[in-house]
């Protein structure tokens, strides 16, 4: 359990290490295909919340259903690398010490619930602004 915690401990500080430095980019470097691939997808994000806000017509609740699609998205990969950690604790560190096992088990669950509650909060959220709102 010490090495799983220090081990952890080593990859936050690196990972705060990583975010916290800061990076510079001279104009020189970005060529003039990534400016307008980097404005193409600005554009098509700042169209994809206007269309939310024009859907659910006030600027609040447009761009809440906007967030909570991207949460709905980007939750799917993160359930599939949650519930393989979850596994890696129930049956390969799970064989040897039993709280593991049950530490496996437990995270699976909350994973697999988390998942749903981000899959369906965007439907409830659709269907009380839509449909009990007007």
């Amino acid at each position: 359990m010490k090495k799983v915690a220090r081990v952890l401990v080593v990859l936050m500080l690196l990972l705060g290490t990583i975010s916290l430095t800061p990076v510079y980019a001279s104009n020189q470097i970005i060529s003039n295909e990534t400016k307008s691939k980097l404005v193409e997808i600005k554009d098509k994000e700042l169209k994809s919340i206007e269309d939310y806000k024009a859907t659910y017509g006030d600027g609040v609740y447009g761009t809440v259903g906007y967030i909570l699609n991207k949460i709905r998205i980007y939750s799917i990969p993160l359930t599939f690398l949650g519930i393989a950690i979850s596994v890696i604790y129930q049956f390969v560190l799970g064989a040897r010490h039993a709280e593991n096992l049950y530490k496996g088990f437990n995270s699976m669950i909350v994973i697999v619930s988390l998942f749903v509650i981000c899959q369906v909060l965007p439907l409830v959220f659709a269907i009380v602004i839509k449909g009990w709102r007007g």
